[in-house]
This record gives structure tokens, sequence and C-alpha cells, in this order.
């Protein structure tokens, strides 16, 4: 019995030893592979499994052993929760920090600059070059009838409702999430619109609708509130708004050369020298500058303007008809020169 005992006693010994050592070896295999804090970029690709991603970041040298950070994420219980996206990594990051980004999402951000003024097709563009997003996928999403009522807004398509600003943007996100980052940006800015929108009269369509083109017509700042007081005066009288980037946003294939044709084209819904009123929609996606200029313009009796063709961008305004035929034969001059 004694001798029993004895060997269960050192069994039990030999298996405690081995537990502790297995759990040293498991513990340091979750140790930062090196200390050098040089960051690696690392994709989770969206459907990834856990081993596959242990695998790629052990090929990589971000983790020690791939069996090891597998096991503990089963342990921690976050085995399923892995989120797709770029990760900025580093060799002396632990298993479990690592783990723990994965996880949380803290992916990787690229900064992209909207301009104001550009149609959808030039920001889903600029969204592609940047690698955010496919080109045609977004572009299917912003044309889309159903997109305006499913996002919020109003309108045939997207069109003005993609919001100029920089954002910081992760790859890998679908093209939805993106369209919703600019459109929700655009309704943020439209919360401290909407009651002097209301106050006026104007629905949200009128209102980007007009923007867009005040946009189009002045890269001035100062003259955005008196551009918009000339096309709401014309509106308010029933005259015809009779403006060039309207007539250009409704020409197929525009080739930069605006002819007398075009002007006289009835066929063309957004010719505004034939057509009354606001054309159908947006022809551009207007910054938070242009769309205040709409509900809050300048109080003047304007109803005309011509570029002074100074090169400084602005505007000569007129009141009568008279005024603007000299403004017009002096811009002509000025081209001239």
């Amino acid at each position: 019995m004694r001798r029993s005992s004895a060997i269960a006693a050192g069994l039990a010994a030999l298996v405690a030893v081995a537990g502790f050592a297995g759990w040293q070896w498991f513990e340091a295999q979750l140790a930062p592979v090196s200390a050098s804090p040089q960051v690696v970029v690392f994709r989770v690709e969206r459907g990834a499994t856990l081993p596959a991603v242990a695998r790629a970041l052990e090929a990589q040298g971000l983790i020690r052993n791939a069996t090891a950070f597998r096991l503990h994420a089963r342990r921690t219980g976050r085995d399923g929760s892995l989120r797709a996206g770029e990760y900025e990594l580093a060799p002396a990051l632990p298993a479990d920090e690592i783990l723990e980004r994965l996880v949380r999402g803290n992916v990787r951000t690229h900064a992209v600059a909207i301009p104001e003024g550009l149609r959808m097709e030039a920001i889903a563009a600029r969204l592609a070059d940047a690698g955010l997003v496919d080109r045609d996928a977004f572009l299917a999403i912003a044309r889309d009838p159903a997109s305006a009522a499913a996002y919020g807004v109003e309108g045939e398509t997207l069109e003005g409702y993609l919001f100029p600003e920089t954002y910081r943007l992760a790859r890998g996100l679908d093209p939805d999430e993106v369209v919703g980052a600019l459109v929700g940006q655009f309704l943020r800015v439209w919360a401290g619109i909407e009651p002097l929108a209301r106050a006026r009269g104007l629905s949200m369509h009128d209102v980007v609708t007009l923007a867009s083109i005040v946009e189009k017509e002045t890269a001035v700042p100062d003259e955005r509130p008196l551009i918009a007081a000339v096309f709401l005066n014309r509106l308010e009288r029933g005259m015809r708004l009779e403006t060039d980037p309207t007539v250009i946003y409704g020409i197929a294939d525009f080739d930069g050369n605006l002819r007398r044709r075009d002007l006289a084209d009835e066929t063309n819904p957004y010719n505004t020298y034939r057509i009354p009123g606001l054309p159908p929609g947006p022809i551009a996606n207007p910054g938070a500058g242009a769309l205040r200029a709409v509900v809050e313009p300048a109080e003047t009796p304007y109803l005309f303007f011509v570029a002074l063709g100074d090169g400084s961008g602005r505007h000569a305004f007129s009141v009568t008809y008279r005024e603007h035929q000299a403004n017009v034969t002096a811009y002509l001059r000025r081209r001239r020169r």
C-alpha cells in the first residue's frame, strides 16, 4: 500500500509539473514576438475564420504560435468576434492585445477629401482611387431610386446628399456603409438648416437643388448669399433661372463647349433657359455654405449676375436687364484683352 501510494503521489507530482510546464509554455506563446515597434498592416478579410487569421498572424511575425492564439481566443470567449478590416499591429504587442484589437474592430482608417460641388460620379471615383469602395457598387446605390427614402432624404437619387467633407474611412466597408457615412453627415448638417428652410416654405429637395446651383455658380464664399438671392428673386417673380450649370448637367458626355443649340434644347429637363422653376434635382453635392445661403440669402433686389472676368472669380450683380447688358459688355471687353 505504501509503495502504491508513493507511486500515485509521484505520478501526481509529475502531472502537476507537466501541467505547470504546459501553462508556462502556453503563457510564453502569448508574449510579444519581439521588442520591435515596427508597424505591420494586417488585413482580416470579411468572413475569415479564427484559424486562418491566427496562421496569418504567425506567418507575418506578429504572434509566436497560432495554436496558442486560437486556444486563448476560445478560452476567453472571443473566438467568434473578429472584425474585418485593416489593422496596424506590431511584434511588440502581446497576443492578447492583438486579439482585443481584432475583436473591437480598431481598424486603420484613411483620409479622403470630398470637395464641394462634385457630382456623384466624381465622388465615387475619389473614393475608389483611395481604395475605399468599388466605384460601380457605390454609384449603383447612389442612383437607385429607392435609396433616397432608405437613407432619409428626398429625391430620385442621392445626388446632392453625398456631403462634401474630409472623411476617415476604413477599407473593407460595404458600399452602403460608405454611402451612409456621407449621407449621414448631410443629415447632421441639415438638422441645423431645416428650421430656416421650413420658415421659408422650402423643402429639403428645394434647398439642396438650389444650393447645388449656387455651389456651381461661384467659388467665392461671400457671394453665395447674393447668388442665392438672385435665384430666389427670379423664382418669386416667375422668371426662368437661365443658369448654364443646369444645362450642362443634363447633357450626356458634355465636351466642355456649351453651344447655342444646347440652350435652345427643350428636351433637356435641366435646361433652365427653357423650363421654368427649379430643375428636377440637384446638379452637384453642395457644402454647408451653399445650403445656408439658400435659407439665409442676402436681402437684395438683384435679378442678374455675370462674371467680372478679371481672374478674381467674382461677379457683377444688377437689378435691371439694361444694367446686366452693360456688365456683360464689360465682361466681354475684358476677355478680349
